[in-house]
């Protein structure tokens, strides 16, 4: 009986690698995802565009005259936006808000990153023990949508926001074939999760859609207040796409 055993226990692991060996196949081939060099600790990976890494604004238009400050940063003095325009995208930036508090709600450390011309914003804020409208804190699509959470450092500590952008597409005679949509982490923790933008992030009128070229720049927005930003850059991308076989 306990040869009988063994043998079964024998052939049932012999016939275990086989059926997990037997992938189902889907019928779609796939190009070769790319090789790139992730960057540490927050440092550009090899296939981005440095926006600003403390050196220079030589990919921006606004800052011709401006200074990088002693720690590579930098105090924004009025909009600037890229030379060159993006669409689907991810973005990493760094800033801080003041550390002297001056003003409350929206007068106090705010600004804005603005996606593809400034259409479509993301609210940088001091939003540290600062109550504000929800939909105008930080890490929320502006007077859209709020954070599912508020992760906000202190005032003058350096915060991150990474972001994953997919830009709108239009029919040719301009309606919406698919929307806009981002995914935001701000210091590390999702906040927006494939968030669709309803239009462009309006303060004072319906948010709506209208037909825009592809490609568009990015904007660091100024609305008075010395906010500071670091450590910029971005990854334009394109989703593989596969083959069906016959």
């Amino acid at each position: 009986m306990l040869r009988k055993t063994l043998f079964i226990a024998v052939i049932a692991c012999a016939i275990v690698p086989t059926a997990l060996a037997q992938r189902y196949i889907s019928g779609i081939v796939w190009p070769e995802p790319s090789v790139i060099t992730p960057g540490a600790n927050g440092s550009a990976p090899s296939d981005a565009i440095v926006l600003f890494d403390g050196k220079n604004f030589d990919a921006w238009k606004g800052a011709e005259k401006w200074t990088v400050d002693a720690d590579g940063g930098f105090t924004v003095k009025g909009a600037i936006q890229t030379k060159q325009g993006f669409g689907d995208c991810q973005l990493h930036v760094e800033w801080a808000s003041p550390k002297v508090i001056k003003g409350t709600a929206q007068g106090r450390g705010n600004n804005g990153i603005g996606l593809m011309g400034a259409r479509y914003e993301i609210q940088v804020l001091d939003s540290f023990e600062n109550p504000t409208y929800f939909e105008g804190q930080a890490g929320s699509v502006y007077n859209q949508r709020p954070p599912m959470v508020n992760v906000s450092r202190k005032p003058g500590e350096w915060q991150t926001y990474d972001l994953i952008f997919t830009a709108p597409r239009f029919e040719k005679d301009g309606k919406v074939a698919r929307p806009a949509f981002v995914t935001l982490l701000h210091n590390g923790v999702l906040v927006q999760n494939h968030t669709e933008f309803i239009g462009s992030t309006y303060f004072d009128k319906p948010n709506t859609y209208a037909k825009h070229e592809d490609k568009l720049p990015i904007v660091l927005m100024y609305h008075g207040d010395p906010v500071r930003f670091r450590n910029i850059w971005i990854r334009e991308f394109k989703e593989l796409e596969g083959k069906k076989t016959k």
